[in-house]
C-alpha cells in the first residue's frame, strides 16, 4: 500500500472511483454501461491530443498549436478529399490527415531547432500562423460532405448490446485508434533512443547535447510525432461531427495540457507518463461530465479546469521538494 500511494496513476484512478461513486450516489443513472461507453468515446479526440503533448512536456517543451494543427488538418483533408470526390477506405484519410499534420509539426521543430526559441513562443506564433493560413487560403464556409466511408466508420461500434428499452448502444471503434496511439507513444519513449533523448531533454537540455544525443533530430521526431496525432485527433473530430468546421477546436488547449499535467507529467520536463495521461484525460473528461449530470452551468467548465491545473501542479512540485529532501537526508 504504501508503495501505491507513491505512485502518482494511483492517485488519478483514487480520484476518478471517488468522482464517479459520488456522482452515481447524486444521479443513479451515472452508472450505466452507456455513460461509460460516452466516457471513453469522449476521451479519444483530447487523448490523441494530450498524448501528443505529453511527449513534449517529456522534453522539457510546451506546444500549444496543437488545435491548429488538427483542425487545419481536418479541414485540408476534407477539402481534398471533396475536390477530388474521393469515395475509397477511410485509412486513406487518416493517413493524409496524419501526413498534413506531420508536416505542421515538423515545421515547428525546424523552426525551434533553428532560432532555439522557446518552445512556447514558438507554437504560440505557428498556432496562429497556421489558422490564419487555413482561414485565408483553404476556405471559412463549414464543409458538410464528409466521405461516406468516414462516416460509416464513425458508426462502427464494438461489443453492440440492446437494452431492455430497445436502446442499442456499443463501444466506439475509435477507442482502438487511441489504444493504438498510446501502445506507440509508450514503446517511443520507452523503448527508443529518441524517446531516451526526450526524458534527458527534459532533465537537462545542455547535458543531453554533451552525452551526444542528437536534439535536432529528437525534436522533428517529437514535434513531428505531435502533428501526425493532432492530425488524426483533427479528423476523428470530423468524422464524429460529420462536418469539417474550421472554427472548431478553438480553445480546447487548456484542457488538454490540464489532463497530461494531471496524468504526472511535469510542466518542466523529465516525467511523465502513457498510464497517467489517459487516466488524466479520463479524469477531466468525467469531470466535464459531472456537471451535466449535477445539473452545474456548464460555464464552470473553465473554472474547474483551471483549479484542477493549480491544483495538480502544486500537488506535483510538493512531490518533488519531498524527493529532494529525502535524497538529502
Amino acid at each position: 500500500m504504501r508503495r501505491l500511494l507513491r505512485i502518482h496513476e494511483f492517485h488519478v484512478a483514487l480520484a476518478i472511483a471517488v468522482l464517479a461513486a459520488s456522482i452515481g450516489i447524486a444521479n443513479p443513472t451515472f452508472l450505466t454501461l452507456s455513460t461509460l461507453y460516452d466516457l471513453l468515446k469522449s476521451c479519444v479526440e483530447p487523448g490523441l491530443f494530450a498524448l501528443g503533448v505529453l511527449v513534449v512536456l517529456v522534453s522539457g517543451g510546451i506546444d500549444i498549436s496543437f488545435a491548429a494543427i488538427g483542425i487545419f488538418s481536418l479541414y485540408a483533408t476534407a477539402r481534398i478529399l471533396e475536390g477530388a470526390r474521393f469515395s475509397g477506405a477511410a485509412a486513406c484519410a487518416f493517413l493524409l490527415a496524419g501526413g498534413i499534420g506531420t508536416a505542421l509539426g515538423a515545421a515547428n521543430a525546424a523552426l525551434i531547432s533553428r532560432f532555439r526559441l522557446p518552445t512556447l513562443i514558438v507554437t504560440l506564433g505557428t498556432a496562429g500562423a497556421f489558422r490564419g493560413a487555413m482561414l485565408g487560403f483553404i476556405g471559412t464556409a463549414m464543409i458538410t460532405d464528409i466521405p461516406q466511408d468516414l462516416v460509416g466508420f464513425a458508426r462502427i461500434s464494438l461489443f453492440r448490446r440492446t437494452l431492455e428499452s430497445g436502446e442499442t448502444i456499443g463501444l466506439s471503434v475509435f477507442v482502438l485508434i487511441l489504444a493504438a496511439a498510446a501502445i506507440g507513444v509508450w514503446l517511443f519513449l520507452r523503448y527508443t533512443m529518441l524517446g531516451r533523448c526526450a526524458y534527458a531533454m527534459g532533465g537537462n537540455l545542455e547535458a543531453a547535447e554533451r552525452a551526444g544525443f542528437s536534439l535536432g533530430r529528437a525534436r522533428l521526431a517529437i514535434y513531428g510525432g505531435v502533428g501526425f496525432l493532432s492530425g488524426i485527433a483533427g479528423l476523428v473530430h470530423g468524422a464524429m461531427m460529420r462536418n469539417a468546421d474550421p472554427f472548431d477546436l478553438v480553445g480546447t488547449e487548456l484542457g488538454v495540457i490540464a489532463a497530461a499535467v494531471l496524468g504526472g507529467a511535469s510542466i518542466t520536463g523529465g516525467r511523465g507518463s502513457v498510464l497517467g495521461t489517459v487516466l488524466g484525460v479520463f479524469l477531466i473528461v468525467l469531470v466535464n461530465n459531472s456537471l451535466i449530470f449535477l445539473s452545474v452551468p456548464p460555464y464552470w467548465k473553465r473554472a474547474v479546469v483551471g483549479l484542477v491545473i493549480i491544483a495538480s501542479i502544486a500537488i506535483s512540485a510538493q512531490a518533488n521538494r519531498a524527493r529532494r529532501r529525502g535524497g538529502s537526508a
